[in-house]
């Protein structure tokens, strides 16, 4: 279900999350001559996933680049380009194959300011379309966010509207840092209100999607929805749940966490990657470490992705992540223990 509200306002359409992705690349080239975007099929074919859609034809061969096949290689002219003045957009076809570009990414974008004492800064922006649910199997589908929100360094952040699709993407351009953007393949036809105009939404800043009484939900990207639909759910049979969508990995907004679970006294956090070492794990500890741990009715609950590569069979995929039934089950679970 969608997050945003309506569409009513003067200005404001429903776009698809692909769409609104375009929107804000073509607002940020046309307002700015150093933005160009570069990947594998962004160009002539349009993205892997229709994201780029017409900006080809729309900037031409220079400002939307095809690519050879060599995530290090594109990851290292993205950082050579931008330590020269260039604001680049890197697309890596699937997320997965960051892991080509570690050195690059982790090594090189993320240390370069702080080595040369911000004498030096690394303005880029790397697109990662992530997640399962499409049946690409287990090396096309896995959530490695947290792999790269463990790194000083760099920024991560994970849309899961169209309207934070185009807002955050156009603070990541702006940002004088290194920042990487998640996108979940299964968003990109979900449709919300998108503002005509161009705008910013905070990096680092989470939003409470729904507010609620009896506990807390934390979700990162299409968890979020899934938690969302979950609460509508749950609301039927008393319980309410506050869903607070945390956009942004690193750095983590903990004071909207707290203050979500100083009211509601319970504490999930939902999340698609494999739950070990996973985010999950550290907003736990975050809140385990700040006083409001003393006022807690029940035990934190992490409910992540299974420890197992994705599978290609379409049921095991679906069991291998949280759903909204889990999700629902999850939540009716820990308010019972609170209840005790």
């Amino acid at each position: 279900m969608p997050l945003d509200a309506p569409a009513t306002e003067a200005g404001v359409r429903t776009l698809s999350y692909a769409e609104a992705i375009r929107e804000a690349l073509a607002q940020a080239m046309e307002a700015d001559p150093r933005v160009f975007l570069f990947g594998e099929d962004v160009g002539v074919y349009g993205g892997a996933f229709g994201v780029s859609g017409d900006l080809f034809h729309r900037f031409g061969a220079d400002r939307v680049i095809d690519t050879p096949i060599s995530e290090l290689g594109l990851a290292g002219a993205a950082v050579g380009a931008a330590l020269t003045g260039m604001r680049p957009v890197l697309e890596i076809q699937f997320s997965d194959f960051a892991t080509l570009a570690m050195e690059q990414i982790v090594n090189q974008a993320a240390k370069i300011r702080f080595m040369f004492g911000g004498k030096a800064t690394v303005p880029m922006v790397v697109r990662l379309p992530a997640g399962s649910g499409t049946g690409a199997a287990a090396q096309h589908s896995q959530s490695l966010e947290a792999w790269f929100a463990h790194v000083p360094g760099l920024k991560v952040v994970q849309p899961s509207t169209p309207h934070d699709a185009k807002g955050l993407l156009l603070a990541a351009i702006d940002d004088p840092n290194p920042v990487l953007v998640f996108e979940h393949k299964l968003l990109y036809r979900t449709k919300g209100p998108v503002p005509i105009e161009p705008y910013r939404e905070p990096i680092g800043k989470a939003v409470v999607r729904r507010p609620g009484r009896d506990v807390t939900v934390v979700a990162t990207s299409i968890m979020a929805l899934r938690a969302a639909a979950a609460a509508e759910t749950l609301a039927q049979e008393g319980i309410d749940a506050e869903i607070v969508d945390l956009r942004s990995l690193r750095p983590i907004d903990t004071d909207t966490i707290v203050a979500s679970v100083a009211k509601t006294k319970r504490l999930i956090v939902v999340y698609e990657g494999v739950k070990t070492m996973g985010i999950g794990a550290e907003i736990a500890a975050r809140v385990a470490e700040h006083p409001v741990m003393r006022t807690l009715a029940a035990p934190i609950v992490r409910l992540g992705g299974a420890d197992s590569p994705i599978p290609y069979n379409p049921v095991l995929e679906k069991a291998a992540v949280p759903q909204e039934a889990d999700i629902a089950a999850a939540v009716r679970s820990l308010v019972q223990e609170g209840a005790r």
